[in-house]
């Protein structure tokens, strides 16, 4: 059976101990939320209380950014790569 796999990037690891992971999910929501089962110390890293992304947190599914940053509503694909890294910003 393919499942979702979830990346962390490299920069994340330094903050947060976060392996790649294999999870089932059709929706951001629902990929997010088995990660944090077996990953529970992400979920205050990546969400907030109300479990919306972090203004911090940038999440791609595949080449595309999640647009749905409070509802986590956007369709994750069976085959799809979901990316989960810290937004940088400076100059």
């Amino acid at each position: 059976m393919v499942v979702p796999r979830v990346v962390f990037t490299p920069n994340l690891r330094r903050h947060v101990a976060c392996p790649d992971l294999r999870v089932e999910g059709t929706s951001l929501l629902e990929v997010l939320q088995a990660a944090f089962e077996q990953q529970p110390q992400l979920r205050g890293y990546i969400v907030d209380d109300q479990f919306a992304l972090r203004k911090h947190i940038a999440v791609f599914i595949g080449s595309r950014p999640a647009l749905d940053r409070t509802g986590l509503s956007d369709e994750v694909a069976s085959d799809a790569e979901v990316y989960v890294m810290q937004a940088l910003s400076g100059g």
